[in-house]
């Protein structure tokens, strides 16, 4: 998640390298490669379901699993190509409290604008510059991307819902206190993962 905000707050010209370095690495995902240079027609619609293997081969430690199907919609407008992407499942992520398993909802409208260039680059967080010679775009990242950013900042069970034992040792670890730091005697487990 730090690393999704780190991604959209940087510099551009490190935005731009990383992007770059990052799409080249996405190229072994191939069945999300979008083909711009022959495209026929004025829409033309792609459908992925995005299960466990695609959470698996991102390979980061933090989303291992899910099921997520997405819907992208190419339109070309002159020279540029819209990319609108509908995405909508849930993924499994560890809890901030108790680090089992919690699963979230996904749903998320995104878009993209592309256009050829002569190298890859990103003109803003909707603009992306694609090798004209290359003339397709990968969108494997993109679609974590738009996944990570629809999470909640918390990743978090419902109340009630974490690890028992995990509750209890953090539980022990933790002094409740008031509002004018006096340590509260008649603490609750319960009380503590609303709190958290």
């Amino acid at each position: 998640m730090l690393y999704s905000i780190y991604f959209y707050f940087c510099g551009a010209f490190r935005r731009t390298k990383q992007i770059e370095q990052t799409y080249h690495e996405m190229a072994k995902f191939g069945v999300y490669e979008v083909n711009l240079k022959n495209f026929s027609g004025k829409e033309q619609v792609y459908k992925y379901l995005l299960e466990n293997a695609y959470f698996a081969n991102i390979d980061n430690d933090e989303m291992r699993k899910g099921k997520v199907q997405v819907d992208l919609t190419v339109c070309r407008k002159g020279t540029i190509f819209e990319l609108n992407f509908c995405l909508q499942g849930s993924v499994k992520v560890p809890c901030d409290r108790c680090l089992d398993e919690v699963e979230l909802p996904v749903e998320s409208r995104n878009k993209l604008m592309v256009k050829f260039g002569k190298e890859f680059s990103e003109e803003n967080d909707e603009v992306i510059v694609v090798p004209e010679e290359e003339g397709a775009i990968n969108v494997a990242w993109f679609l974590y991307e738009f996944i990570v950013l629809s999470l909640p900042m918390k990743h978090v069970h419902a109340p009630g819902k974490c690890n028992r034992e995990m509750s209890a040792h953090l539980h022990q670890h933790t002094v409740p206190v008031d509002d004018e730091g006096v340590s509260i005697d008649n603490f609750d487990i319960e009380a503590t993962e609303e709190e958290l």
